[in-house]
Order: structure tokens, then sequence, then C-alpha cells
């Protein structure tokens, strides 16, 4: 077996994977979206092929390595875009549990049963379900919890006033089904957001509602 020629492939691979994966953006492990990891299976598959058939040429490889990559980041930038399509790759988040109440049917929808949900529950310090006023599945199949604050336990008037922590608008488009989420309308948004001053929808890049009934606007930077 010639190991010199094992060292090379190795070392050329291992810096060739690098490279890859700095263009392809930076982003946690379990926040992986399944393009990402779907890709990131194949190229240690191709680069452990590579290493360990040394009579394979290395081009073999490298070739659909590249293509992988050229792949991942296309979709990668046209999804910056297309909503439909980051939707359709990355998926989106689903509540599980709101303002306390758990959602059967949506935890049916994503296959996610009671035993999940409590060690999920647990592994984010939550002693009980009843302490969670949200509980959110997100895509990367990460629970994300917000816990009751000690006012929301004991007045349920003003549990009733807290707001699922979703944008209204995203990228200048008003998100109808969130604000079904909170009872108001398109139409009420827009009226409470020129009151503010606000009068174009689609420069603002993203805006929400607070608690207090205030609203978060970020305007997009002008170029």
């Amino acid at each position: 077996m010639d190991y010199s020629t094992i060292i090379l492939r190795t070392v050329l691979i291992y810096f060739i994977i690098l490279l890859i994966l700095r263009f392809m953006g930076k982003r946690e492990i379990g926040q992986l979206s399944v393009l990402d990891f779907v890709v990131s299976i194949m190229i240690a598959e191709l680069a452990v092929i590579s290493i360990e058939n040394i009579k394979v040429p290395m081009m073999n490889t490298i070739v659909p390595i590249l293509v992988l990559s050229i792949i991942q980041i296309t979709l990668a930038w046209v999804s910056l875009k297309s909503e439909n399509l980051r939707k359709m790759i990355d998926g989106k988040p689903s509540v599980l549990i709101s303002r306390g109440k758990i959602d059967e049917e949506e935890m049916r929808k994503q296959r996610y049963n009671f035993d999940d949900l409590l060690v999920q529950l647990r592994q984010s310090n939550i002693r009980s379900v009843s302490d969670v006023e949200f509980a959110i599945l997100e895509p990367s199949g990460k629970l994300s919890v917000i816990e009751k604050t000690a006012q929301e336990k004991e007045d349920p008037d003003y549990a009733s006033k807290v707001n699922l922590p979703l944008p209204l608008i995203l990228d200048g488009k008003v998100k109808d089904e969130h604000l079904e989420e909170i009872g108001k309308t398109s139409l009420w948004l827009r009226q409470e957001l020129r009151k503010l001053g606000y009068k174009d929808l689609k420069k603002i890049s993203y805006c929400s509602l607070n608690d207090n009934q205030t609203f978060f606007v970020d305007v997009k930077d002008e170029k």
C-alpha cells in the first residue's frame, strides 16, 4: 500500500472540503437544512472513496464535490430571494404549544410524539408543560421554548395578551398567516404602521408586535 499517496490525497481532500465549506456559509451543525445535510453526507462519502481507493483518479472525486457545492450555493442564494423555495428546502416552524395548550394535531403532522416533546422540554430546563407559553419546533428539529413569566402564571388575562414571536412583515411581504395567529388583519397592520409613519411596507425588512402592543420595525438598508 502506498501510504505517501494516501497521505497526500487526505491532505488535498481536506483543504478542498475546508475551502468548499467556507464558501457554503457558516451554520451550526444542529441548524443545517435538509439540503445542507444531504450535501455534507455526499461530500463526506466522496472524500472517503477518494482516500480509500487510490486507483480512482482524484478528478473523479473532485468534480462531483465541486458540482454538489455549486448546487448548494446556488440554491442557497436563490432561497434568499424566494420565500417559497426557502420553505420547500428548509421547511417552516411548527407551533406545538400555544399559550400553554398542546397542539396534538400539529404534533401528528410532524410525527412528533409526547416523549420527544418532554425530552426536549427537559433539555430546556422546563420542569412542567404548564410552565410553557410557546414551544416552536424549528426546521432544524430543535425545540424553541418560551417559558411563562411570573406575571403570566399569576394573571391569566395578562397571559392572553402575550404574542407569539412571529414576524408580521418579512422582506417587505405581509405574513397573513401570522396575523391570523394573533387575530389581526393586513388592513389593521397597514393602518397601524401608517400612523407610525411607515407608508410603504415594501421598505420594511422586519416587523413584529411586542407584548405591550408596540411594534418593532426594521427598515431595509438603502443602497
